[in-house]
């Protein structure tokens, strides 16, 4: 980590990170192809779109029953299909045979949200495969985009993210500054993923892992899977970043992976990595051809939501016993705790200080000091699993930090992972 000025975090930025964990939510005309892929040479139709039992509660519902605090739903993907009635394009929802051209899927979907009260994000492609103007005049698209824009920041109410997605763009020049001076005249609150004006970003995989450490200040970040290179920010920025990772093999539904979806003991361990290592887990789901989440999806959202609360609801020992001696958090308990989770918060208002920490105790018999794991950053949350183990104390130190450390929770749990 730099020992430059360190960066702030905004407002909005520690509430994002707050919310940790989201639902990714892949649906459009891509749905009713059967194996369509990005930038795939097929044509599609928005005849095709026809979802007989569209239920944007239900799959909000299903999120806010998993413990999830945010949606995000893919506006528009790189097809260039509107899942609103764009005044801008024919190739939308109001083409489609759906509720006799009358519907519309983001106003369902944003409806949803407030009903559940999660925060609303919209995924939008920069890209768009269905424009014949896309790489031939790049004022007319810049316009196109714009106008789209303004529709889903216009009529909908507040928006809590709008979701770049930089799949396509890597040899496109827009006109971010006109585009982002759009975004924040409408909704000046929105966060802004990954491109443009970010306030959060990419992890930079599609599998829900975040490297050891991820730290929130960066120098550059990654936009696109289809990027080598990362792209230089002309200034070092506070960036939380967020794993995204489909449920399933594939981000919109598929009718032959059902046998793909990702077990309970894998979901656990992206967990650990990702909101485990101080990052937001946005997990996907990619609603049927009916217009609801899968019934297996879904059962698998809750064994997952089960599985958390399991190890995590019941704290041994929380933040207050713990006596703060300078860069030492020490907790003795009246008798031996036996432990092997310790989850650890830094106070980010100030920005992120910690930049080593270890966990040490004192051993059960003898008293003497043992560290028993060492860290870099803690950020926004560290889960830290070690070995049970069977202590008289149990210390939390800060061995190195850019300025006076904070701690806004510490939690000790005994998960008993090597019964389960």
């Amino acid at each position: 980590m730099s020992n430059l000025e360190k960066m702030k975090p905004s407002t909005m930025q520690l509430a994002y990170q707050d919310w940790e964990y989201g639902l990714f939510l892949h649906f459009g005309l891509r749905t009713f192809y059967e194996g369509y892929h990005d930038f795939d040479s097929r044509t599609m139709s928005p005849s095709a779109f026809n979802p007989t039992d569209l239920n944007c509660n239900q799959w909000v519902q299903a999120a806010k029953q998993a413990n999830m605090k945010y949606a995000v739903l893919t506006a528009k993907h790189h097809d260039g299909f509107s899942n609103w009635p764009s005044a801008y394009t024919d190739f939308s929802v109001k083409q489609s045979p759906w509720k006799d051209g009358k519907g519309d899927v983001v106003q369902e979907f944003t409806d949803a949200c407030r009903n559940y009260g999660l925060k609303i994000g919209l995924y939008y492609s920069p890209y768009d495969g269905s424009v014949d103007f896309y790489n031939k005049d790049a004022k007319e698209y810049d316009d196109y985009f714009i106008n789209q824009i303004t529709e889903l920041l216009t009529n909908y109410g507040e928006i809590d993210i709008l979701w770049f997605d930089g799949a396509g763009s890597e040899d496109h020049e827009y006109d971010w500054p006109r585009i982002v001076k759009q975004i924040r005249s409408l909704q000046p609150n929105i966060l802004i993923f990954n491109m443009v004006d970010p306030q959060f970003r990419w992890i930079g995989n599609e599998d829900g892992l975040a490297p050891t450490p991820t730290w929130n200040e960066v120098e550059s970040t990654e936009f696109s899977i289809y990027a080598d290179e990362q792209s230089t920010l002309q200034e070092r920025k506070w960036l939380p970043a967020e794993c995204d990772v489909q449920l399933r093999d594939t981000w919109f539904y598929s009718e032959n992976n059902e046998d793909q979806i990702k077990s309970v003991e894998e979901l656990m361990g992206l967990y650990y990595h990702s909101i485990g290592n101080g990052t937001n887990l946005l997990l996907n789901i990619g609603p049927d051809r009916q217009g609801k989440l899968p019934t297996a999806d879904v059962e698998r959202l809750y064994q997952f939501k089960e599985a958390i609360e399991h190890r995590f609801s019941n704290p041994l020992v929380s933040f207050s016993p713990f006596q703060r001696d300078g860069h030492c958090w020490r907790y003795r308990p009246e008798k031996p705790i036996f432990f092997d989770h310790v989850i650890l918060e830094e106070d980010l208002t100030n920005g992120e200080n910690i930049q080593q920490f270890q966990l040490t105790i004192k051993t059960k018999k003898s008293g003497v000091v043992c560290s028993v794991y060492q860290g870099q950053n803690v950020g926004h949350k560290q889960i830290i699993a070690i070995p049970p183990v069977m202590a008289k104390e149990v210390i939390i130190e800060v061995t190195e930090s850019a300025d006076e450390p904070k701690l806004r929770d510490i939690a000790v749990f005994h998960v008993g992972l090597y019964h389960s």
